[in-house]
């Protein structure tokens, strides 16, 4: 989607600030953003076909990706726009290392460059875009205004801002897991809104009000949505497993006794209740999104 930056046990596709945490914790971050490309990669291929018809054509060549983690969004922008070549901006080495090695993994090195850049300390140097798109990474600028004042001067007259933003990270538990009280997730959730109040304010922001304050016309705006009833099991528990190690960590301090207790319980490897052994998993997502045209 850390540290400040993702601690609240999502990402998204990384933000800009990794800078705030260890590297271990990037590397952690950086593992839950791999296995969101996978679990999530509906959603962000429904986000890439909408911008492709907004875009029209000459379909966009030059697109700018801002707080790209480990590449997921410029890799499904790739693969949309055959003929585009995507530069990759995070403030992150481990992320910018990551996705560098996903890149060539995936054959797609020859079409992507790495910049590592902290947007709240200036615009780097990347030249113009005919798209830039911007993914769980816009609710951790200082100055989200001054940035989009960067994004307008670095399109070219028509180019598209695609802002695909995040309320909170994925669901995944049943409601009764077989231990602890109902609605543990629920619970983690309301923890999690109520830190970001303080730790993320601009988490949730109206940016269609913000991206039309800083000069651009907002084309569209809506709720993408994932169900997944039958994930890949394997994936499911891994993700599961990541996301409650990430959730145990950063809310040890939010919980109740019995919550930690059941989610240590869901840690437990070949425990009772391992949540790696689940059968009853569904990722639930949802992400508010926007594309912009500068005029």
């Amino acid at each position: 989607m850390t540290n400040h930056t993702h601690h609240h046990g999502h990402a998204g596709h990384a933000g800009h600030g990794h800078h705030h945490g260890a590297a271990h914790d990037d590397a952690a971050l950086a593992e839950m953003l791999d296995l969101d490309a996978e679990i999530l990669h509906p959603m962000v291929s429904e986000m890439t076909a909408w911008l492709a018809e907004l875009a029209g054509e000459p379909a966009p060549r030059r697109i700018l990706d801002l707080g790209s983690g480990t590449g997921s969004g410029a890799f499904a922008l790739l693969r949309r726009f055959d003929d585009a070549e995507v530069t990759a901006v995070d403030a992150s080495d481990t992320m910018r290392e990551r996705l560098l090695r996903n890149a060539r993994e995936q054959g797609l090195a020859g079409r992507i460059h790495a910049v590592r850049a902290d947007l709240d300390e200036g615009w780097p140097a990347v030249g113009a875009a005919d798209l830039v798109w911007a993914s769980a990474s816009l609710h951790h600028l200082a100055d989200p205004g001054r940035v989009f004042g960067e994004v307008l001067a670095a399109l070219r007259p028509g180019g598209l801002f695609a802002v695909l933003e995040m309320e909170s990270f994925p669901r995944i538990l049943p409601d009764d897991l077989g231990v602890g009280r109902p609605g543990l997730e629920a619970r983690c959730h309301a923890a999690l809104k109520e830190r970001r109040r303080h730790d993320m304010p601009l988490m949730g922001a109206d940016w269609g009000e913000l991206l039309s304050e800083a000069g651009f016309a907002v084309e569209a705006r809506r709720d993408l949505t994932l169900t997944l009833t039958t994930p890949p099991p394997d994936l499911a528990d891994r993700y599961a497993q990541v996301m409650l190690e990430r959730l145990r960590t950063h809310l040890r301090d939010d919980l109740d006794a019995e919550d930690l207790a059941t989610l240590d319980a869901l840690l437990e490897a070949g425990g009772p209740h391992d949540v790696r052994h689940r059968t009853d998993l569904t990722v639930r997502a949802t992400r508010p999104a926007w594309v912009a045209r500068r005029p």
